[in-house]
């Protein structure tokens, strides 16, 4: 009944708070503006994350009873919350912006919140298969992890109630899988992490009635830096905990969309010389709307897929290790072939443009 209630508060919590921030944002400067790497047209309020924020962070730290990984948690937030207000407001380069998000996964470490070992999913042996402790590797890992999926969602959150879907998705599977380890496996440490995965995706709900297409206020570099900030971290607090032989692919699984288009995009510039960190309008969002999908269409698109990696997800979470493995290796083969056909991995010019370009030679 305790987490109906803070379920439900969340959710009205953000969706009472959103239209206040929404005129607040207008009043402070942080709006974004339209470019030609954009698809809105007009100005638009941003600062998402203050609503995120006050609607997940509280109900986390009461729910948890101040359990020191959530208090880890609250500080972590609390730090990226305010570097993506600055950069909201008036906007800060990608070296402080990494430097900071560096600091805020630093920041969880001393709190517990640290990916202390990994197991071998190709080893079939269930007695033998002792977890590998990472010794001096388990801080630069647990910061490579927080900063990949901060900035993962963040890349994709280009489209109204993109990123906020994807992550309200990853979220309740988080909250899955970890239901199943506590019914099926009896793992009792798993009950915070399906009240903090059920709590962020209670926020991310209330903020979604206005920021679904069409949106009336975005959320900025605070909101998506946070959402995938506070994933990452609940990934490590449950998911990686497990001695199960899969659970180093499950959190990777849960997180795939955006995980994926960052590695894409990657290998995308790569492949053409440019830049690494060089912006461009070719992400998954992009490639779907220049092949024709309506905004709603593409968004929807997307939320389907990730659907499908959850629900696969789950399923890996109950499977022998040789049957999650291959069913990750149709997974992946489906998902190269589908994101080579869009385009990208590699740029497909959409027909139109083919057109455009034949008549000009």
């Amino acid at each position: 009944m305790n987490l109906i209630i803070a379920f439900m508060g969340a959710f009205l919590l953000a969706l009472a708070l959103t239209p206040w921030v929404r005129s607040k944002a207008v009043a402070w400067g942080a709006v974004d503006y339209p470019n030609q790497r954009k698809v809105h047209s007009g100005v638009m309020p941003r600062l998402g994350g203050l609503v995120i924020y006050t609607a997940f962070v509280p109900l986390a730290l009461v729910g948890s009873s101040f359990a020191m990984p959530v208090i880890g948690l609250a500080l972590g937030a609390t730090l990226i919350l305010f570097l993506g207000v600055a950069d909201d407001i008036r906007g800060i380069s990608p070296r402080v912006k990494l430097a900071g998000q560096t600091l805020a996964a630093l920041a969880v470490v001393p709190f517990g919140v640290k990916v202390e070992f990994i197991t071998n999913p190709f080893n079939n042996d269930l007695i033998n298969n002792d977890p590998i402790g990472l010794g001096i590797f388990a801080v630069p890992i647990t910061v490579l992890w927080l900063v990949a999926v901060t900035n993962a969602v963040n890349l994709i959150d280009g489209l109204d109630g993109l990123a906020g879907g994807v992550s309200c998705i990853a979220s309740l599977t988080m909250a899955a899988v970890a239901l199943t380890q506590l019914k099926v496996f009896g793992i009792s440490s798993q009950t915070d992490i399906i009240a903090l995965s059920l709590i962020l995706a209670a926020s991310i709900l209330g903020f979604m009635k206005y920021n679904f297409h069409p949106a009336s206020i975005f959320l900025g570099d605070s909101g998506s830096m946070l959402l995938g900030f506070s994933l990452a971290v609940i990934s490590i607090m449950g998911l990686t905990k497990s001695t199960a032989a899969i659970s180093v692919i499950i959190p990777m699984v849960v997180m795939g969309i955006p995980l994926l288009d960052t590695v894409f995009a990657i290998v995308r510039r790569f492949h053409e010389n440019r830049p690494i960190f060089q912006p461009d309008r070719e992400h998954l969002h992009h490639q779907l709307l220049a092949r024709g999908f309506s905004h709603r269409q593409a968004v929807l698109l997307i939320y389907a897929v990730s659907l499908i990696m959850g629900a696969s997800a789950v399923i890996m979470n109950l499977l022998t290790t040789n049957q999650a493995m291959l069913l990750l290796v149709i997974l992946a083969t489906l998902t190269l072939l589908a994101a080579n056909r869009i385009g990208v991995i590699k740029r497909i010019p959409p027909k139109g443009e083919l057109t455009k370009r034949s008549s000009n030679i």
